[in-house]
């Protein structure tokens, strides 16, 4: 087999899955629950972060929050400080591609 098939979670409680972390990409999925997120933090890469499902409240660097619906795909340049939560009753599930790789492309 050439290709190398990866599955991902599809259920609904908060889950962080790295599928893909190599020297190319980050393929990040997320799912999270009402009240859940990520820690604040700064990118450290390019992002590209598609929502696939639910509602994304994000707060990026000094601006108020921002709600993006599904079917939203977010461009976030390199450095920017990330406020990423779900505060909504349905459940957000979010795709994040991260190109280039991080230089600690692992984490």
């Amino acid at each position: 087999m050439i290709e190398k098939v990866l599955k991902y979670y599809t259920g609904d409680e908060t889950k962080v899955e790295k599928l893909i972390m190599d020297e190319n990409i980050n393929y990040i999925h997320m799912t999270f629950e009402n009240g859940e997120g990520l820690p604040e933090h700064f990118s450290n890469s390019n992002l590209y972060m598609t929502v696939l499902r639910g509602n994304l409240s994000i707060q990026l660097n000094d601006q108020e929050d921002h709600i993006y619906e599904k079917g939203s795909i977010l461009q976030i340049q390199f450095n920017v400080k990330m406020n990423v939560r779900n505060k909504h009753d349905e459940i957000l599930e979010l795709l994040v591609v991260k190109a280039p790789a991080p230089k600690n492309y692992t984490e």
